[in-house]
């Protein structure tokens, strides 16, 4: 096999879900935001436009960002249907928002986002006085139409953030207080951003609690680098014969870096430096070198830490040659596709011996050059995954459809290129 150097300095876009956030907890508040280092891409575009039609002071998105809110309830009523594109993000979080609004909003999307559930969120919403219609089954288009809510204590039976947050966000608009249990501890962004922002919200494990508040304190934070990004180079660098790679402002939120603890423990030579971030995040310096990696186990505790990097983690054991067993991980399958049957298949097709789990998946150690075409179906972790086992070397790998990236990293090709030698 040809060498392969990975080496240099890559920064990724902005995290997605933070920059999602940002925009919504920025128009709800009282005075002028400052947003930094936002993630320019087709999801985040998604919010802001929706965030337009409801009345927000959203301007283009750009390097820096001064957003002047509107208050709590200071949204109008959208003189059209809110267009989510591919954002599951962006209707689970606004449908929270609307929800505790005076007003009704249809929500669309994508034929993609059609499909994915929404009844997870239609139940708690119309628990707290909502009223949520859907037009087919419980996906988009969906109308909510928002009340004074009520207080809630909700069970999710699940680890889901975003349903998490659409609560939350629907207890803040209303001010009434809500309580969120869920099987497992789901990213956090939501409740860390409200506390800088001056909100009492408490988290006990699996437990969040939000308290009344009569205002949001104006927003001043500098988005970091998207740790779901960074995964991808954390991979290819760590694939390499040679060669050692520095990626810089990562978001290091315990509830975001599952995948940099299960490639550790697979035998990854990944490096962290932390130091404290705005809007209550952890950021740090990833530094990573090749290794050697052995077989791995992941089961429903870990899966809510790296649910977006486990397609690229089955990709990273078959690169290596070995073994990778997921359970626990059935969310995957009401993703952007049905990521457990659409990686299984491109691996299948590329050579590599892998096969579907009701809940996960399971690549068998095997051959480690491949070669054949993927077809992503239009799901931008799915594509650049491959695009991760496509530049290892000796592969022979096309990837249709390429710029479906652009949901979440515009510049993807570009940055792996410039890094890979």
């Amino acid at each position: 096999m040809a060498p392969l150097r990975v080496a240099g300095t890559v920064r990724v876009p902005g995290d997605k879900s933070i920059s999602h956030r940002s925009l919504i907890l920025a128009s709800l508040a009282e005075g002028e935001s400052r947003v930094t280092g936002i993630l320019d891409s087709d999801d985040v575009r998604s919010t802001a436009d929706s965030l337009r039609a409801l009345g927000g002071n959203i301007p283009e998105l750009s390097s820096e960002m001064r957003i002047r809110g509107s208050g709590l309830r200071g949204l109008r009523p959208p003189k059209r249907a809110l267009d989510c594109g591919n954002s599951g993000t962006t209707t689970r979080l606004l449908a929270g928002v609307v929800a505790g609004h005076p007003f009704s909003a249809r929500f669309e999307g994508d034929s993609s986002l059609s499909r994915r559930p929404m009844k997870r969120i239609a139940e708690p919403l119309s628990y707290m006085g909502a009223q949520v219609d859907f037009e087919r089954g419980d996906g988009l288009p969906m109308t909510v139409h928002g009340v004074d809510l009520r207080s809630i204590d909700w069970d999710t039976k699940s680890a889901s953030a975003q349903v998490k947050s659409a609560i939350l966000l629907a207890g803040l608009v209303s001010q009434v207080e809500v309580r969120v249990t869920e099987s497992g501890r789901s990213r956090d962004h939501t409740e860390r951003m409200l506390r800088a922002m001056g909100v009492d919200v408490e988290n006990d494990r699996n437990r969040v609690c939000l308290k009344p508040a009569r205002r949001l304190t104006p927003l001043d934070i500098a988005v970091p680098a998207d740790p779901s990004s960074a995964a991808f180079f954390v991979a290819l660098a760590t694939l390499a014969t040679e060669g050692e790679l520095q990626l810089d402002d990562v978001c290091l939120n315990p509830t975001r870096i599952g995948f940099l603890d299960a490639l550790k423990r697979m035998g990854g030579d990944i490096r962290a430096s932390a130091r404290p971030g705005e809007g209550g995040e952890e950021i740090g310096t990833l530094t990573v070198r090749p290794a050697a990696l052995a077989k791995a186990r992941i089961t429903w505790a870990e899966v809510p830490a790296l649910i977006d990097e486990l397609p690229l983690l089955a990709c990273v054991a078959a690169a290596a040659g070995v073994e990778l067993i997921v359970t626990g991980a059935a969310e995957l399958r009401v993703k952007e596709s049905d990521r457990i049957s659409v990686v299984v298949q491109n691996l299948r097709a590329v050579g590599a011996s892998a096969e579907e789990l009701p809940d996960g998946l399971q690549v068998r150690a095997g051959p480690r050059e491949f070669s054949g075409d993927v077809d992503p179906r239009g799901d931008h972790r799915i594509a650049m995954a491959f695009g991760v086992l496509s530049a290892v070397s000796g592969n022979r790998i096309k990837i249709r459809n390429p710029e479906c990236v652009a949901v979440s990293y515009p510049k993807f090709w570009e940055d792996l290129r410039r890094v890979a030698s």
